[in-house]
């Protein structure tokens, strides 16, 4: 299995404000998890849905993570969950150009939302119109940053991307993004994200996000 950084998304199917979930607790378990690098916990708007998108040193250790202690954490609770595995490296490029905070960039201001999108696509990486749709990205209200996303084992495309508030967080989600997935002709999910009430939280975890 290739040595390569590695990107992981989680999403646990409850309803829990962020403010009563015990991520003081769960964070000293994350920081002891192997080859876990950072993480960005995610705080659903409108349905308080908890998770996080990480970054892994490895594959190998992120696909631990996923297969062995998110599970545990999401049966301990009763819930059911969701994760994926992205290429941590083979989108450096697209996303560098979208000031993406996962390739060295810092944001001028601290995110405000986060907006997670996936495309059921095949399609490697190489042969996403990335330099075209870039363009288009940073003309979009109050986008700060896009870490683009490309799916290991299926090669689905998507982002997390970084707000300046939520009200133009779900704009793009509801208005702009489904004419992308449209153009690219697949199916897709998005999810938004308060950024203001996970900012601690994530700081703890040296997520990228939070180091002006």
């Amino acid at each position: 299995m290739k040595d390569m950084k590695t990107f992981v998304y989680t999403e646990l199917q409850l309803t829990m404000p962020f403010a009563d979930a015990p991520w003081q607790k769960i964070n000293q378990v994350l920081l002891k998890q192997p080859g876990l690098l950072n993480k960005t916990w995610l705080a659903g708007v409108g349905n308080h849905s908890l998770g996080g998108f990480y970054v892994f040193e490895s594959r190998e250790t992120a696909q631990e993570f996923v297969n062995g202690y998110f599970p545990g954490e999401a049966a301990s609770i009763g819930v059911a969950q969701t994760t994926r595995l992205y290429d941590g490296e083979i989108t450096e490029a697209a996303s560098r150009d979208m000031n993406s905070v996962h390739f060295g960039a810092r944001l001028e201001m601290l995110p405000r939302a986060f907006v997670y999108t996936d495309v059921q696509l095949n399609i490697p990486f190489g042969d996403v119109p990335w330099k075209t749709m870039n363009p288009i990205l940073k003309a979009q209200p109050g986008i700060l940053s896009k870490t683009w996303l490309s799916a290991l084992h299926c090669h689905n495309p998507g982002g997390l991307y970084a707000f300046d508030s939520v009200e133009n967080a779900k704009r793009f989600a509801l208005e702009y993004f489904p004419t992308e997935a449209k153009q690219l002709g697949g199916a897709f999910t998005t999810r938004v994200f308060d950024g203001e009430v996970v900012a601690e939280a994530s700081r703890e975890l040296n997520s990228p996000f939070y180091q002006l």
